[in-house]
Parts: structure tokens; sequence; C-alpha cells
């Protein structure tokens, strides 16, 4: 196949979402290296991906470039090759999320660094979707995000919540200033948990380096926030019964997590090999099917349209502290990094992806869950 057959395939490709080669739109990628056609057909999201960190292309707008491509499902129109039918054999055969890989995604992606992530978050360095609703900036909308949780759990002071999956400790540490909660929160992180126990000091929120499955204390509530996409579709069972053991009978268990809207077996290559080895993101059948028989769920909230304006902050932050960074990291990094960050806004923009808040019970709440729950609107001040 010639290069002018691989550039006619990519053309045809980008055409229905209105992007162009070479064109004057900023959503229009500038291609430098010829190679990148035959690459692309050949690798897929894979190739995209790596041929952007090598500077084979280039795009003013890579969001708008994602948000315009996705919903026009380019990768399918794309000839499944040889190497992504490994990925999907070896999703159908291997657990990737089983014990001895479980700090595999914490080593790769959240040890990257603590001053990344410092200077890319908000203030209480939450590394998930935040509620924008009322807010005006980045930290108002984390701790819009924060309080949802509390209220949607009926928080109480003295309550004990297990956080699994807890970050550098943002959650403990609000729901023990704001809630008069006690927390304990495990993440397998060495960086996540260091800095976590350093900003929670003096509280009683206690940060370990554990792997959930070896909780085995009872709490009032369990809370798990951006952690379930490293769980693996082989465990949501075992991750659904785990909790049950760690939760009081007339606990709740709140469950955050970026959702596909259909049952996938792998995760896009390019995310898997570079920013989140062994993820998986479920759909709301496999969460459903995971919970059934052990769980009630008493709610379930989308709020996937706020990540493209929590992403987008988080690219200016780093994109601003680049300078502060770049003795820490190469230009490869760079690319890699802004490609990651704007690719997953455009995604959300395009609504190809969600993040769903579910509230489980383990028996169901008399008068139902609205007889409980607080009011999460900003603008309610009950």
């Amino acid at each position: 196949m010639s290069r002018e057959k691989f550039e006619r395939c990519i053309r045809g490709i980008l055409s229905p979402a209105d992007v162009m080669i070479n064109g004057d739109d900023p959503w229009d990628i500038r291609v430098r290296n010829t190679r990148f056609y035959q690459r692309v057909v050949r690798e897929g999201s894979l190739g995209l991906g790596e041929s952007y960190m090598d500077g084979w292309w280039d795009c003013d707008c890579l969001d708008e470039f994602f948000a315009r491509v996705m919903p026009v499902g380019a990768e399918e129109r794309i000839k499944k090759n040889w190497k992504l039918l490994l990925e999907i054999v070896e999703a159908s055969v291997v657990n990737s999320g089983r014990k001895s890989r479980a700090f595999r995604v914490g080593e790769r992606h959240y040890d990257t660094g603590n001053e990344l992530f410092r200077r890319m978050l908000d203030k209480r360095m939450i590394y998930s979707c935040a509620y924008w609703r009322g807010a005006e900036d980045l930290d108002a909308a984390l701790e819009a995000k924060l309080d949802m949780i509390c209220r949607k759990l009926a928080l109480k002071p003295g309550d004990r919540i297990l956080d699994i999956g807890c970050g550098w400790g943002g959650f403990g540490k609000f729901a023990a200033e704001r809630y008069g909660a006690e927390v304990v929160g495990v993440t397998i992180s060495k960086a996540q948990a260091e800095f976590g126990r350093e900003i929670c000091r003096g509280l009683p929120v206690e940060i370990r380096l554990q792997d959930y499955r070896n909780v085995t204390e009872r709490f009032d509530h369990v809370v798990s926030v951006g952690m379930f996409e490293h769980v693996g579709r082989r465990n949501y069972r075992c991750y659904m019964e785990k909790v049950r053991s760690c939760l009081k009978d007339d606990g709740l268990f709140l469950l955050h997590t970026i959702g596909s809207d259909i049952s996938l077996l792998t995760l896009d290559p390019w995310f898997r090999k570079y920013i989140f080895p062994n993820s998986h993101l479920p759909s709301l059948q496999q969460i459903s099917d995971s919970a059934e028989g052990i769980f009630i769920i008493e709610d379930v909230h989308n709020i996937g349209c706020n990540y493209d304006a929590t992403l987008m902050a988080w690219f200016r932050n780093f994109d601003s502290s680049w300078d502060l960074l770049q003795h820490l990291y190469d230009g490869r990094f760079y690319r890699m990094w802004k490609y990651y960050l704007l690719s997953c806004a455009g995604t959300f923009r395009s609504r190809c992806l969600q993040v769903w808040q579910f509230v489980f019970s383990k028996r169901g709440i008399p008068g139902g869950y609205d007889s409980i729950c607080r009011s999460f609107d900003p603008a309610d001040t009950a």
C-alpha cells in the first residue's frame, strides 16, 4: 500500500469529523512526517498517540480535535491489526487487576512525582472529576464535589469511613475537618501515602500503603473515588464482596468512577501503555452485574459533563508550570502528558465517556434514599 493510499485512508476517516490535514482550523492537524499515515493505519490509537509524542504531527487544539473525532468512531474505521487483537486476547485470559499487579499503576502513574501533581491539581490535590455547578475555579469545583460526596453519605461527626484509593488524602482531610469524620485511606502509591500522612497530621485520618483486599475492619461508610478504573473487570465481583464485608449493615458505599457506554474488554492501548497500566473502564452493565445480590443501588448520578472543564484546568496548570517542571522531565514527557490531558478533555466533551457516582446500601434504606440524603446543590445552604 503506497503512502498516498494511507493518506487517503486517514483523510477519509477524518472527513466526517470536519478535520482536515494541514488545514486552517485550530482542530486541524499538521503532519510533519509522512510516515504518520502508515503508522496510524497500522497501529490505530497507539500509533496516533506515539506519533504525536515523537513530533510527527501537531494540532493547535488537541482537545477539540478529539471532541470531533471521537463521535465518528475513527478507531473502528481502521481495520484491527495484530497488535490490537493481541490486546483483546490478553484481556480475555489475563487478570490484569490481580494482587501481584496491584501496585504497578501506582508505580507507573501516581509515583510520577508529587511536584507534578501539586502544580497540576487543585490545592487539595484531588485527582478526579470536579463539580462545577456554581463554582468559579478549580478549587471551588473540587470542594463542591467533596461536599457532595459527604452529603450523599449523610455524613455525621464520629462516622468512620474507609476511603479506597485515597490519593493524596484530600477527601480524608476534608471529611475530618468539615464533617468530624474519622477516615482510613488506602493507596497503592508510596508518594501519595507519604504526602497524605503529612497533610493529615493531627487529624483522625490514617493513610495506609495497602491493597484494599487486605483491609479487615468494618466501617460506617465506604468511599471509592477514581479507583475502580484500576480494579480490572475480572475482579469487580470480588471488589464488591470485599466492600460489603467492610461495611456495617446500615452503612452506605459511594462509588465514583469513569465509565464507558459499552462493555469493553480492554482499555485504549495508548492509555494502557503510557498512562494507566492494567486498567479498565467499566460499563453500567458490568457495575450492576458485579453488585447484583450484594448491594442495592440507591442512586446513580452522571457528572461526566464536568470532566471537560476539570481536565482543561489541569492542563492550564501543567502548561503554565512547565518551566518549573522541565528539569524533572523531558520534552517527550511534556507531549505525552499534554496528549493525555487534552485527548481526555475532548473525549468527555464529546460525551463518549461518563463519570458515575453510585450510592449502594446492603439492605435498602427504610423510607428510601431521599429520606436521608442531604441536598448537594451548592446553592442550597441548608
